[in-house]
């Protein structure tokens, strides 16, 4: 494990920039020592690898954050499409060194193509566009099972990601209100409440739910909740600091309280389970 200030020394980064990296959740600390120091291991190095590869075009952050959390891209697919595009800017290096080089031979054919990014710009379009096709193909499933009168059952987990980028989160939502009269049932699932309250499309996504099933919310995500949902201080309780298995149920106008003490000591536990200590138990 290596400290905040170690890492800044090893990769010349400012260690107020990888503050500012875990704030906005794009390089999370593997963990924090006892007295709350941030620790990082060889797996977010490889993090920080990626971050800065990225950077190299002046993507904006938040736009690097939302490909590299895609579930839809596996870390190989962007690092393929990372080496294509420094490629194509070391071509563009190449050209503007040789127009420089012409100009001091006296002989300067004032091309101002050279300076253009939109190859590498399309290149990270590209990255976007494959979460679009995914989705067209979720599409296409629920047309072709809606045909054979069939129900399709489509789970997003990490849903918050989906609503990041603009093009994504506009189909997203999209989806979302076209699926049930096609005969499809979407289920969204995220941790990150505060990441998915802040779309602009968070809306039109709870007025197209019939059915919310929330857990234990950290306190500035309660009170956007409480909000959004019209939950009363009394029913908020039962999302604050509850225990696992407890929670509110919201089914239409109906808000409901509801434990469930799930046996840990049986065989569909262990294949549900999320927690690492306990998926290799019998």
């Amino acid at each position: 494990m290596r400290t905040v200030k170690e890492i800044s020394d090893l990769t010349g980064i400012s260690v107020r920039t990888l503050h500012y990296y875990d704030e906005i959740g794009l390089l999370k600390p593997t963990k924090k020592s006892d007295a709350g120091y941030r620790l990082y291991d060889d797996k977010a190095l490889e993090t920080l690898q990626q971050v800065l590869f990225f950077r190299e075009f002046d993507i904006p952050l938040k736009e690097i954050k939302a490909v590299m959390e895609n579930p839809v891209l596996e870390r190989n697919q962007i690092l393929q499409m990372q080496r294509k595009m420094l490629v194509a800017k070391k071509e563009r290096m190449e050209r503007l060194i040789n127009s420089i080089d012409d100009i001091l031979k006296g002989d300067n054919k004032m091309d101002f193509a050279i300076f253009s990014k939109t190859e590498v710009e399309e290149m990270f379009q590209t990255m976007i566009e494959h979460m679009l096709i995914v989705q067209d193909q979720v599409w296409n499933r629920v047309t072709v099972n809606r045909a054979e009168k069939k129900a399709t059952r489509y789970y997003m987990d990490e849903f918050h990601l989906l609503l990041k980028e603009e093009q994504t989160a506009a189909y997203s939502v999209e989806i979302w209100k076209r699926f049930r009269k096609w005969g499809g049932i979407p289920t969204a699932i995220t941790q990150n409440v505060k990441d998915l309250l802040s779309s602009r499309e968070v809306e039109n996504i709870f007025e197209n739910s019939d059915f919310v099933l929330m857990l234990n919310q950290a306190q500035g995500d309660r009170a956007i909740l409480a909000k959004q949902l019209n939950i009363s201080p009394q029913q908020m309780k039962y999302v604050t600091h509850t225990e696992a298995g407890e929670g509110l149920i919201f089914y239409g106008n109906v808000v409901l309280p509801f434990i469930d003490r799930f046996p840990t000591d049986t065989e569909l536990y262990c294949l549900l389970t999320t927690k690492p200590e306990e998926v290799s138990k019998p």
